[in-house]
């Protein structure tokens, strides 16, 4: 039997699941590696059910209890990123605080800066127009280059250079069938 990557790695991710259900099932408290397998196993399969996207993380949240947890996991994993295939197609779905916020001053506790971040710093920024010619709806996930996208969409993009667009990593844009969209995309790689 021939598999893709990503079916590898769906089934990899399905492993992993089933080994945490067995833990909890026995009464074992779970670690990170099974705990994000059986979360992102279960949003992969909400997601296959066209459950809403924002549903999905909200009940991504309670798949385990913190207290089902080896210490330090809330603080080890204070996101996760799962990439599903919903009906309509594949969707990033990021999950801030799937194990319960971490203690505010414990081990691995984030206290983030002052002031704002710049994404991307240097790099090269544009617009494109993205018009999508299908039947359906289309995501654009943030980590997606122009170039690979679905090839329902018609992508108008500066040319010689690999783009994506210029978004905070996890979220993504909605194209509607027949709707375009211009868009602000950043160059991938290093400085321009």
């Amino acid at each position: 039997m021939h598999l893709t990557p990503r079916e590898q790695e769906r089934l990899l991710l399905a492993s992993g699941a089933d080994l945490a259900r067995r833990r909890l099932a026995r009464g074992a408290k779970l670690g990170a590696p099974e705990a994000i397998a059986l979360v992102c196993d279960e949003i992969c399969e909400l997601a296959w059910d066209d459950v809403p996207y924002a549903e999905v993380v909200e009940r991504a949240r309670q798949v385990v209890a913190p207290d089902r947890l080896v210490d330090g996991v809330p603080a080890a994993v204070p996101s996760l990123q799962v990439e599903a295939l919903f009906p309509h197609g594949s969707v990033l779905v990021h999950v801030d605080a799937p194990f319960g916020p971490p203690p505010a001053d414990g081990p691995g506790a984030v206290r983030p800066a002052a002031g704002e971040v710049t994404l991307a710093p240097g790099r090269e920024r544009a617009t494109a127009v993205l018009r999508n010619t299908g039947p359906l709806p289309i995501w654009v996930s943030s980590h997606v280059p122009l170039d690979r996208l679905n090839s329902a969409l018609d992508v108008r993009a500066p040319e010689g250079a690999r783009y994506r667009l210029d978004v905070p990593a996890g979220t993504a844009l909605r194209i509607d069938a027949g709707a375009e969209r211009e868009v602000a995309v950043v160059r991938i790689g290093g400085p321009a």
